[in-house]
């Protein structure tokens, strides 16, 4: 199959050597065309995992969006909600019918990036696709070579629109076999782990963040007082699924932290601290665990919980502490169903959007 990746960060990097592993045609994009150099004279990417070294052949690295998406099939965005906007800008002239483009994980990004291609005047028959979470705990170690701690065992997945869900699935059962269906986009963003874990880890721990460039909020930041936050954090999440009538699997985060099969094996927990890659320095203002996870992601959470009549008090609390913390207003962000033109829809009214798209 012909993949197209996007995306130069760390699961950008994983998910263009795991499919170049898997022996698929893989386009590698970013824009950054200064530090795709390297990858651009030689495309071949160093895949480091419990096993050792393997080397993965790429078809192609560059950085011209067009040459990158022609003939694909399947679109990998491996890129924070943060860039969603620019990137529906930039793909609107590429896209073509029958291709599948998935976002691990997305933020009701595939809602967001479909009404924006379309804006953009894009007419094209595309199914947006979204995740719970990054299929890979990576870390790049260079400009062509990646560690990877885990690799997804469940990426429960949602599609936009939901009755495309079958041609969609399939194409991407092909790069990742563990895909399995849930109901729709909503249901698929309200499994996002990000905006869980890493609120109450990056908030709790701002007073060692601001302090250290040494430390790892996912070992010694994750202290049983944070746990007991994240947790009813976790609840809350679980309950506006509910109330909105979503009975697929919710993913407890509770099963990560005890080393059940979550959406990463028993042990991905375990991986990932024992690697020592997550000890880096974490700018409080700047990082993606706050301005993706926080202010887009848990700002979603609050606005979907407020329209399905959920109280989500913790969720709204953290919100509060990182907008003091920013200096900012995060309640009615980006993200937020207000925002996305969402918040008048009724129940009915949304169902249908869902499923039927435009």
């Amino acid at each position: 199959m012909k993949v197209t990746v996007l995306g130069g960060g760390h699961g950008g990097h994983a998910a263009a050597a795991d499919f170049a592993l898997q022996g698929h045609e893989v386009a590698f994009w970013r824009r950054d065309a200064a530090a795709l150099a390297g990858l651009r004279t030689a495309p071949q990417l160093t895949w480091i995992d419990a096993d050792g070294e393997r080397q993965a052949t790429l078809r192609l690295a560059t950085s011209d969006l067009g040459e990158a998406m022609r003939d694909a099939e399947l679109v990998v965005a491996a890129m924070p909600a943060t860039a969603h906007e620019d990137l529906a800008r930039a793909l609107a002239p590429h896209l073509r019918d029958g291709q599948v483009v998935y976002l691990p994980p997305g933020t009701f990004g595939s809602y967001l990036i479909a009404r924006r291609v379309r804006e953009h005047g894009c007419t094209a028959r595309v199914s947006f696709a979204e995740t719970g979470t990054l299929p890979y705990l990576a870390r790049k170690q260079g400009p062509s070579c990646v560690r990877v701690s885990a690799t997804a065992t469940n990426l429960p997945t949602g599609v936009f629109p939901a009755s495309d869900m079958q041609r969609a699935l399939a194409i991407i059962r092909q790069a990742y076999p563990c895909a399995h269906p849930v109901e729709d986009a909503l249901s698929a963003a309200l499994l996002n782990a990000g905006p869980v874990i890493h609120p109450p880890l990056i908030l709790l721990n701002a007073g060692p963040l601001n302090r250290s460039r040494d430390f790892d909020i996912h070992n010694e930041g994750t202290q049983p007082v944070v746990r007991r936050v994240a947790e009813r954090l976790d609840r809350e999440r679980i309950a506006t699924r509910e109330a909105l009538g979503y009975r697929s699997h919710h993913y407890p985060l509770r099963d990560h932290y005890e080393g059940r099969d979550w959406m990463y094996g028993p042990r991905s927990r375990s991986s990932l601290v024992e690697s020592g890659d997550w000890r880096e320095p974490v700018d409080l203002f700047s990082h993606r665990y706050m301005r993706e996870d926080v202010a887009l992601g848990l700002a979603f959470l609050v606005s979907v919980a407020g329209w399905a009549g959920c109280e989500v008090p913790v969720a709204r609390a953290l919100l509060e502490i990182a907008g003091a913390l920013c200096d900012e207003r995060f309640e009615d962000g980006e993200r937020s169903l207000h925002r996305l033109g969402l918040a008048r829809h009724g129940r009915e009214q949304m169902s249908r959007l869902l499923q039927h798209g435009f």
